[in-house]
């Protein structure tokens, strides 16, 4: 194909949504009961994650009244319990946006989903037993979005957290080596379509076979390159995409 037969279509889709791996957010609701909720907005860089979330869910509510949270990394084989959680809601009163939708209120997430709670070691939060990833986090800034914009005003906002401590799977058959953590291609996403074709956004179960991405754990060899798989023939696999540093890498210290 050339260039000159190369056509674009200029299209205005309700949302711009390209998905990130899921990732189970677990936060303490007022009576200290848990909350955990699937999202995949999310940005990382070096010890710190972005996190887009609509400002009037109980997630980030609870977390900028406590300031921590964990960020639970499900595998593919988890997909179902991401479902479960998908279109429920810790906030009561159901707030209208959400009843339309579809959601319905859920005090009993980890019941909910079938996950089981495990004490975190620097924040309040409990983590994820069955997920290969974990990590606990604080708050260390808000910042909101679309505030030029009356309509989205108060709506979405952005949290940024940093990250205090990482725990992984233990796994005696992986290699010995440096571990980086990553996303390849799997089940285990929450979809929200159609909003490409300007239709209306909705959550919809995770689907095999689609363009989600789970989280995995692999051991590298010493001296290969990011995201690299280190298998038996030492070359990298394209599909993995390296999305936390090596957890043998310090995190950095707060100056306070």
């Amino acid at each position: 194909m050339t260039p000159t037969t190369i056509t674009h279509t200029t299209i205005e889709p309700k949302i711009l949504y390209f998905g990130t791996p899921v990732a189970l957010i677990s936060t303490l609701n007022e009576d200290v009961s848990a909350n955990l909720s699937p999202m995949s907005s999310v940005f990382w860089l070096r010890w710190r994650a972005a996190l887009g979330l609509d400002a009037g869910s109980k997630t980030p509510q609870n977390m900028l009244r406590t300031g921590e949270s964990v960020l639970n990394a499900p595998s593919d084989a988890l997909a179902p319990a991401v479902d479960r959680l998908a279109l429920t809601t810790g906030s009561n009163p159901l707030p209208p946006l959400k009843r339309m939708r579809g959601y319905r209120y859920e005090p009993d997430k980890f019941g909910t989903s079938g996950l089981i709670p495990v004490m975190s070691e620097t924040v309040s939060p409990p983590r994820v037993a069955e997920c290969p990833v974990a990590m606990e986090a604080v708050v260390e800034a808000v910042h909101p979005l679309a505030s030029d914009d009356p309509r989205q005003e108060g709506y979405l906002t952005t949290i940024e957290v940093r990250i205090q401590r990482v725990h992984v799977h233990d796994d005696p058959g992986r290699p010995r080596g440096p571990v980086v953590v990553g996303a390849n291609p799997c089940a285990a996403v929450r979809k929200l379509g159609p909003t490409l074709s300007g239709g209306a956004t909705r959550n919809t179960p995770s689907t095999p076979g689609r363009s989600g991405r789970c989280w995995v754990i692999h051991s590298v060899k010493l001296g290969s390159g990011p995201g690299c798989r280190g298998d038996a023939g030492g070359r990298c696999s394209p599909s993995v995409l390296p999305v936390v540093a090596s957890v043998r890498h310090e995190p950095e210290r707060s100056s306070s």
